[in-house]
């Protein structure tokens, strides 16, 4: 064979190899995004989306962690640093509610979520979710349900208390729902202990629970029968859940907790079952070491969805309102690391798609759909917005 054959012979091989080998990459690079989520895509071009304006509803410079609204359309607005607040229907500036507990405020630590009862009319139940201290300094996360009078709380009493294993301040968790049958769901995050809480199921913290709204423990809950459990656990193996929400149509559970550094997950709570933190997660240490190898394992559910890079997921809303008629059906998802609002795109109990429908909202602390049909949206530092389509 001839110098310039040769040559020319190399050159192709060395031309298909090359070809060859992008295509392998752009598969690879393709396929966590389409067997799941990996990242979300970029703010929608659609004119709707760009037509959403975000309006300033009631400012506020304090952390607005939990929305509830009254049947009159007063909306009661807890802060983190152990403030309740009443934006009364048509006004713009807040009164203070007082009759509070002791609340532990520090770091993720303070006055959590806030849920009005169903029956609210007849019995005028509102729950509350905080960080709660014992005499010893160690923290843990309380339910509480309390009642309204004029600008006081009154008839206070914690319906579930959580062990506390620690004083630090991080994975209170805490997001509260009730379902179609009138149960009460709480979240409460790992406590930062996470080899030891989230797969145990003889110890509080990484779990989701479900109690009777006056704080008993349902007959048919998962591990009623097992002397060591703790009874009010429903689900087990999370990290810190802070967005709970139930299905409009359903009445299933869904919530989506942060995962570390990746794998904030989006998942539909079932009776039993093990979610599998830290055994198997679709995220990596901050340092950036491994947690684990393992992805899925035979006993442990799968997220519905998940993010890498972490978008550290906050507040949860099933979009229903004929306000948003592109959004009908899909959930919104806040984004306290990149102050945005993600759309996720739901195909049954399927994720089909995530996507920014909103920026430049710094963090993101909560979203919420109102009796009004308006989407409300919590933001650290700024306070509540009410997203309008123009038309």
């Amino acid at each position: 064979m001839s110098l310039l054959r040769k040559t020319t012979c190399n050159i192709k091989l060395k031309r298909k190899l090359v070809r060859k080998t992008l295509s392998i990459i752009a598969c690879c690079t393709l396929v966590p995004f389409l067997a799941n989520s990996y990242e979300t895509l970029p703010a929608s071009v659609s004119q709707f989306n760009e037509n959403i304006t975000a309006q300033l509803h009631l400012a506020d410079s304090g952390i607005p962690w939990g929305m509830a609204w009254l049947p009159n359309g007063d909306l009661l607005i807890t802060l983190r640093d152990g403030e309740l607040k009443r934006l009364k229907k048509g006004e713009i500036i807040a009164e203070k509610i007082s009759g509070l507990p002791e609340v532990a405020v520090g770091r993720q630590g303070g006055l959590l979520d806030i849920l009005v009862h169903p029956n609210y009319a007849s019995n005028g139940w509102i729950y509350f979710s905080y960080s709660k201290e014992d005499n010893k300094g160690n923290k843990s996360t309380a339910i509480m349900r309390a009642k309204l009078s004029g600008k006081t709380l009154t008839e206070q009493e914690d319906i579930y208390v959580a062990q506390a294993y620690g004083r630090k301040g991080n994975h209170f968790g805490s997001r509260l729902a009730f379902d179609n049958q009138g149960y009460l769901y709480f979240s409460i995050g790992d406590r930062g202990q996470r080899d030891v809480n989230p797969q145990d199921i003889t110890r509080d913290a990484g779990k989701i629970y479900r109690l009777h709204d006056d704080g008993r423990v349902p007959d048919d809950n998962p591990f009623v029968n097992n002397d060591k459990a703790k009874k009010a656990i429903y689900s087990y193996g999370h990290r810190n859940p802070q967005g709970m929400v139930k299905h409009p149509i359903t009445g299933d559970i869904w919530t989506h907790e942060h995962g570390p550094r990746g794998g904030d997950e989006i998942n539909l709570i079932a009776k039993g079952k093990n979610y599998g933190w830290p055994i198997i997660s679709y995220g990596i240490n901050y340092s950036g070491s491994k947690i684990t190898d393992l992805t899925k394992k035979k006993g442990m559910e799968q997220p519905l969805w998940y993010w890498d890079p972490s978008i550290a997921p906050s507040g949860m809303a099933f979009i229903t309102s004929e306000k948003y008629p592109q959004w009908q059906g899909n959930i919104l998802v806040g984004s306290l690391k990149f102050g945005q609002i993600v759309m996720v795109t739901l195909n049954g109990n399927s994720a089909v798609k995530a996507e920014v429908i909103k920026d430049e909202l710094t963090r993101v602390r909560n979203i919420k759909q109102g009796p009004d049909g308006y989407v409300y949206v919590a933001v650290d530092g700024q306070g509540i917005y009410k997203l309008i389509a123009k038309k």
